[in-house]
């Protein structure tokens, strides 16, 4: 899936990270979202590598997102 979203290269300079309720606990296999950051957008990046890039949505499209998930 490709996306026009843009993205932020060291997901480390933003604070405030959570973990998935969904992640897979300890075994390292964990998404993080950042919805603090900014009202319209939501940063998402891989905990195991937390300098690494984070892909940044729009809040609707997370939001549809997360919908279709449940």
């Amino acid at each position: 899936m490709m996306s026009s979203e843009p993205n932020i290269p060291d997901a480390s300079a933003l604070h405030s990270w959570r973990k998935s309720s969904y992640s897979g606990g300890s075994s390292g296999n964990c998404l993080e979202v950042n919805d603090s950051a900014r009202p319209t957008h939501v940063p998402v990046r891989d905990s195991k590598t937390p300098n690494g890039p984070a892909i940044v949505f729009s809040a609707s499209a997370w939001t549809e997102f997360v919908t279709a998930l449940r």
